[in-house]
């Protein structure tokens, strides 16, 4: 479990967190400034004990409150999840010693806490960034010189041409480019990056700036190949994946493998690098764009016009 500055900028702006420290701002202040008659309001009378319990809640509503529209941090909704389990404890010890008088506001209360309960279960699990890191490598070889692969690479907006899930890549500075790709299950991810190192005809290097939506840097090394048989192109990246070990799995299941995906991007590079272009059949004209990421129609035999065409 991973969480930064990053994941506590996204929350200080996600409307159901501050919605939730509101809640607990309008809830932590009667309870206590009123703590008896919060109390009575419950069903379960106002006895010194029931008056302290419902200030140490409404201390307890106020603290997560500051946190989650301060500083919001997934800790806050786990608080929050905490409270709501020893508040439903108590209502239903509340339940089970009930003398009648004001049941059904007892029972309301309950019914509320329990709601209230699976919301907050429902924004911690999906507000905490869970995440593992991941490297990966890849190698070709490609019958250019390092300058010429360097000049083709280094063209940045170009890195859709061959990156299967990379939607777009703009220059926003002299060392700086933002960055939309495609995620698994119709997902987008976006991010701002910064080039690191940048070593004409041998290195290129960079890193994804503050607030990604995936965290992550990588290089691209060019090595002249032995027996002057163009360039060695070396790719390491890195990167956090969402949902860790269950996201890899799940990616995979549904066609998403990230080795598989970056050796084919090398072969699409090498493609361009060497012919100007990637090669593509007739059944993916338009590349990428289908959205089936360059796929390849079954093997058949030529047609009558074809046959004639090709023997002419």
């Amino acid at each position: 479990m991973k969480t930064d500055t990053r994941s506590t900028s996204r929350l200080r702006h996600d409307p159901l967190v501050r919605g939730l420290g509101w809640a607990s701002a309008l809830l932590g202040v009667p309870q206590v400034v009123a703590p008896a008659g919060f109390a009575r309001a419950l069903g379960v009378g106002d006895a010194p004990r029931h008056r302290l319990v419902t200030t140490a809640v409404g201390v307890r509503e106020l603290a997560a409150a500051t946190g989650l529209l301060g500083r919001p941090h997934p800790g806050w909704l786990w608080g929050r999840v905490g409270g709501d389990l020893m508040d439903l404890a108590a209502l239903t010890r509340a339940l089970k010693n009930h003398d009648g008088r004001g049941l059904g506001r007892t029972v309301a209360a309950t019914a509320a806490v329990t709601a209230i309960t699976a919301t907050d279960v429902y924004a911690a699990v999906t507000r905490t960034r869970r995440s593992s890191p991941m490297e990966l490598t890849a190698t070709t070889t490609v019958t250019k010189p390092p300058e010429e692969v360097y000049r083709l690479w280094s063209d940045l907006e170009r890195l859709p041409d061959f990156m299967a899930h990379l939607d777009e890549v703009s220059v926003t500075g002299p060392r700086t480019t933002h960055w939309r790709a495609s995620a698994p299950f119709g997902k987008v991810v976006e991010w701002d990056a910064e080039t690191t190192q940048d070593i004409p005809g041998q290195l290129i290097a960079w890193q994804s700036a503050d607030g990604a939506d995936i965290d992550n840097s990588g290089e691209v090394r060019l090595v002249r190949a032995p027996g002057g048989r163009g360039t060695e192109i070396r790719v390491t990246l890195r990167y956090d994946l969402p949902g860790g070990v269950l996201g890899k799995a799940v990616a995979r299941y549904f066609g998403e493998e990230p080795h598989q995906q970056l050796d084919d991007d090398l072969r699409r590079f090498k493609q361009i690098a060497e012919t100007g272009e990637v090669v593509r059949s007739e059944g993916a004209p338009g590349g990428k764009r289908a959205r089936r990421e360059f796929p390849q129609h079954p093997a058949r035999p030529l047609t009558e016009s074809e046959l004639k065409e090709a023997l002419a």
